[in-house]
């Protein structure tokens, strides 16, 4: 790539900066809306299936263009893309917070989702760009931090805002974000073009858009369907099956342009290959793990979102400080092991988050476990990002990071539809095992109901809200005696049945952490950095530097 018009010097941390912020925005918008649903429930009146399409419209949207935003940076310039999606997921977030009624926010939450869509292969692609090989790893370590931190800060910091002021301000607060990065965009951020021009592989697009939004819904819905039939007989594993099918189709369908949308050749590039495995691997066990512990600090524990944020909080610090620390790590001495090492420490951190649910549990039963877990997450992310894209041709790198960004969300929704429905699974047998063993305590003309109650619960829909106790009702005429006994046993069975149906859960994400490090063995290893340039080099014209001579990089296995 190179610059359109200007030759100006180019100052990769600014444009790092300006690139993480608006980065941050978007990552952020995709936990904070969960915290202030019940809020946006009652203020909007939104039935069930609204509420959940809230959350929905933008996943969808966001996840399904990803790979046709990302190949469009390569086609017209990374910096346009970032402006594009910016602007519109600013504008958006004005409309999510002047919403007055269900399907004005969906509609708004989709365009966020564009937005959002547009903006995020950019960073990658921009940064590859601006910074030269032997210092992209301290680069995507900074990046890879704002990944962990927004992740985890949505829930403290939706609590913060729905507490103090109202769940529309989760929207406005994204508009000074948005108008700062795009006042640092023109000032820092370098205008990438293409050196030749590229053409567009619109049957791609529509294939892999299809494949995108098939598998997304069937992952997203999934678990309110039951896996089972959702409209006129069309199933869930059919709409599976069906956008598997046509991802099939897509690929079959990218050996034939001279363009393609995902140039299949990047996958030749050994560790860009792996990389997407891995990074589908832990964003399983990133968005794995939030649902199990985030129900059982609010419904087993009874705290507040704002104290369970807080609670995950270590986590998004320890993140925030290994991950550029990993990056250097990894420019230093290669990749490789550094990953090794951050993903054995996120699953460890996971696994002892098993040991840390109980019933007395308090916020500092999780503060080791989300440290380590946080530092690993951290050591993990930012080598993953620099050797994947490491190789990747500049002309490709908005596709490359495109891809990577796709196996992110898909291997997130995954993580979700899997340990949501483990855990439905367990609660099932564990409440069961729990209530006939503490019916003892229930007086004997209501044990019969008691039991069944929690039979019918864990079949038929579990309420998990913070003092539902699974949604048992007491059975009618009962005495104020009989009423105290139930509830207390019901409290139990709830509480003990939740923990020990969370334990197995929670060691479904550890488990697939630990399978991706199999993938990482297979990582070329790279040698150390190469040379500098020499003092009287021209500056390069993409960045207003002088060019790095980049010594060939021998690797091994």
């Amino acid at each position: 790539m190179t610059t359109a018009s200007t030759t100006r010097e180019t100052k990769p941390w600014l444009v790092l900066m300006t690139l993480c912020l608006g980065f941050f925005m978007i990552m952020l918008d995709t936990t904070i809306v969960n915290i202030a649903l019940p809020s946006m429930l009652d203020g909007l009146h939104l039935s069930l299936d609204q509420s959940l399409w809230v959350v929905n419209a933008y996943l969808m949207a966001y996840a399904m263009l990803l790979i046709t935003a990302g190949r469009l940076g390569d086609i017209f310039g990374p910096r346009n893309l970032f402006v594009a999606g910016l602007v519109l997921f600013t504008i958006s977030s004005i409309a999510c917070g002047l919403a007055d009624n269900a399907w004005q926010i969906i509609t708004a939450r989709a365009v966020q989702g564009v937005g959002g869509a547009l903006l995020t292969p950019q960073t990658l692609a921009i940064i590859a760009a601006v910074f030269p090989r032997e210092r992209r790893g301290a680069a995507m370590g900074v990046w890879s931090a704002v990944v962990g931190l927004a992740t985890v800060a949505g829930p403290t910091v939706g609590g913060v805002l729905v507490n103090d002021a109202s769940w529309r301000w989760i929207f406005y607060v994204n508009v000074p974000i948005g108008v700062i990065a795009l006042v640092g965009t023109y000032l820092y951020v370098p205008d990438l073009r293409p050196g030749r021009s590229h053409r567009f592989d619109l049957v791609g697009v529509a294939l892999a858009s299809a494949a995108l939004f098939l598998l997304v819904f069937g992952l997203v819905e999934g678990q309110r369907y039951d896996w089972g039939e959702f409209r006129g007989g069309i199933t869930i594993p059919m709409v599976l099956i069906a956008g598997a099918a046509l991802l099939a189709a897509f690929i079959a369908w990218e050996f034939r342009p001279k363009e393609p949308l995902l140039p299949l050749k990047l996958f030749r590039i050994r560790n860009f290959s792996l990389m997407n495995a891995v990074q589908c691997f832990i964003a399983f066990g990133m968005l794995g793990i939030y649902l199990p512990v985030v129900l059982v600090l609010q419904s087993v524990l009874g705290m507040s979102a704002l104290r369970a944020g807080l609670t995950l909080a270590p986590w998004s610090v320890a993140t925030m400080f290994t991950a550029p620390v990993a990056g250097r790590l990894a420019d230093k001495h290669g990749g490789k092991y550094v990953l090794m090492a951050g993903m054995a420490l996120f699953g460890l951190g996971l696994g002892l988050m098993i040991t840390a649910v109980h019933t007395d549990a308090t916020l500092t039963s999780f503060l080791l476990p989300g440290i380590i877990a946080g530092a690993g997450l951290g050591f993990s992310l930012a080598p993953l990002t620099a050797e994947a894209m490491r190789d990747v041709p500049m002309e490709q790198a908005g596709a490359a990071s495109g891809m990577l960004n796709a196996m992110r969300q898909l291997g997130g929704l995954l993580g979700t539809a899997v340990v949501g429905s483990v855990l439905q699974n367990q609660l099932s047998d564990k409440l069961r095992d729990e209530a006939l063993t503490r019916s003892g305590g229930v007086p004997a003309d209501a044990r019969t109901p008691f039991v069944d109650a929690f039979n019918n619960a864990a079949d038929h829909g579990l309420q998990v809200a913070p003092g539902s106790n699974g949604g048992v009702k007491l059975p009618a005429g009962a005495t104020p005696q009989d009423t105290a006994s139930i509830k207390q046993v019901a409290h139990d069975v709830f509480t003990h049945g939740f923990v020990n149906a969370a334990k197995p859960t929670i060691a479904v994400p550890t488990a697939v952490v630990f399978a991706g490090v199999l993938f990482v063995l297979g990582m070329a290893r790279r040698k150390p950095a190469p040379a500098p340039a020499a003092p009287d080099a021209k500056p390069d014209a993409a960045t207003g530097r002088a060019p790095v001579a980049r010594a060939a990089e021998s690797t091994s296995s």
